[in-house]
């Protein structure tokens, strides 16, 4: 769904200023149940306007207004008006895993091939 900013007057963020924009959403998620929020792709290529700490995860037990942390990343100021849509949130079921602490890990095909390793022809 999208998020929009609620804001009682228009806020300019200047290049590379950062900020927390207010949503007026408050919500009670179930236990086992995550919001993430993504940033759209439509402010990051027409005003270069995307979030930090990205995807946020909004637990269960959150009980405060969810705001967005946003970055202006053009060369100039852009300005947000309330109601202007300024993110994506979508809530997804996760699982929560116990590790086990082992001394060997299990072979596969990549191995210890880390960044960009299977992009190479």
């Amino acid at each position: 769904m999208d998020l929009r900013a609620n804001l009682d007057a228009p806020l300019t963020l200047q290049s590379l200023e950062r900020t927390l924009v207010p949503t007026g959403l408050f919500m009670e998620l179930p236990s086992g149940f995550e919001a993430q929020i993504r940033p759209r792709s439509g402010l990051a290529i027409k005003q270069g306007l995307t979030l930090l700490n990205t995807p946020g995860t909004i637990d269960a037990d959150y009980r405060g207004e969810i705001k967005i942390i946003m970055i202006n990343l053009s060369g100039e100021p852009q300005t947000i008006q309330h109601g202007d849509r300024i993110a994506q949130m979508v809530v997804a079921p996760f699982v929560q895993v116990v590790l086990d602490e082992v001394k060997e890990l299990s072979e596969t095909e990549r191995g210890i091939g880390g960044f960009g390793h299977t992009g190479k022809s």
